[in-house]
């Protein structure tokens, strides 16, 4: 591995509860495992230390921070992401996540999808990260996200794949809403976002009022509905019910293809109208 002393990175520093009954060993497996994936929207490994009981993972370093700090703890002066930036976001992390599942063999559960851990490079691309992770969060869930497991995971052994489908759809929930998926400063029908949220995804009336205030009405009306239908698969109660991450990876591309082709026809109604004008 080559590192140029002007490359900034950053270091994960590993719970040593994690490691507690485990062979040490344990992180070398684990490091092996981890420094073999690779896609564009993973924060991928690029180094490792272990020494004295002290674990430590090191990542690329992104200068926008997670998309937790973007929607979450932006100030006024703070520019927010726009509709179709969200919706890239959306369909990055959905191709991490079925790169997880899907790709890598075996399966990876990633168990702790949620704003946080996703990574906002210079171009505001995503890149998911703390993937890997899961057997050390076997044994207990104080790392998991508040407000972002799915209803079977009381237990953290009961986690699955569509466990993480759920966990990504709150996120979604995130960049539809600017909402946190828990809040107690909001009045107590509305502090977890997903039991509010849930019965409003298939009202259009109400979707509106659902968007993020910080997008100030900039958005196109007739993606709401189909990305809302894609959040409302991803958090059924029901595991069974859930899309798995191909079919959400495959809604979230004809969302942007179809916005794409609204976008054109939008823009040559509108030349039409200014040629009419003359």
């Amino acid at each position: 591995m080559y590192v140029s002393w002007s490359q900034v990175l950053a270091v994960k520093k590993i719970d040593s509860s994690h490691f507690q009954g485990q062979k040490p060993e344990e992180f070398s497996k684990l490091v092996t495992n981890i420094s073999k994936l690779h896609h564009p929207n993973i924060a991928e490994l690029v180094g490792y230390c272990s020494e004295q009981g002290h674990n430590m993972l090191i990542h690329d370093y992104f200068r926008n921070g997670s998309l937790h700090e973007f929607l979450h703890l932006s100030d006024d002066f703070s520019k927010p992401l726009t509709w179709n930036t969200r919706v890239r976001i959306a369909l990055g992390v959905s191709r991490a996540i079925e790169y997880l599942h899907d790709v890598c063999s075996p399966s990876i559960v990633h168990k702790n999808i949620k704003s946080s851990n996703i990574l906002l490079d210079l171009e505001l691309n995503p890149h998911l990260s703390d993937y890997g992770m899961a057997s050390f969060h076997l044994r207990t869930s104080q790392n998991l996200g508040m407000g972002y497991n799915a209803p079977e995971c009381a237990q953290p052994s009961a986690y699955t794949l569509k466990s993480d489908v759920y966990s990504f759809g709150v996120v979604m929930l995130e960049l539809l809403t600017g909402r946190m998926p828990l809040d107690n400063q909001r009045p107590r029908s509305e502090q977890c976002l997903v039991k509010w949220a849930r019965p409003q995804l298939h009202d259009n009336d109400a979707l509106a009022g659902m968007v993020d205030p910080a997008l100030r009405g900039l958005y196109p009306p007739k993606s709401l509905p189909p990305f809302a239908d894609i959040v409302a698969l991803c958090i059924q109660l029901d595991p069974n019910l859930r899309s798995s991450i191909a079919e959400v990876v495959q809604a979230l591309v004809r969302l942007v293809q179809q916005s794409t082709i609204n976008m054109r026809e939008d823009l040559s109604a509108s030349c039409r109208t200014n040629d009419s004008e003359y």
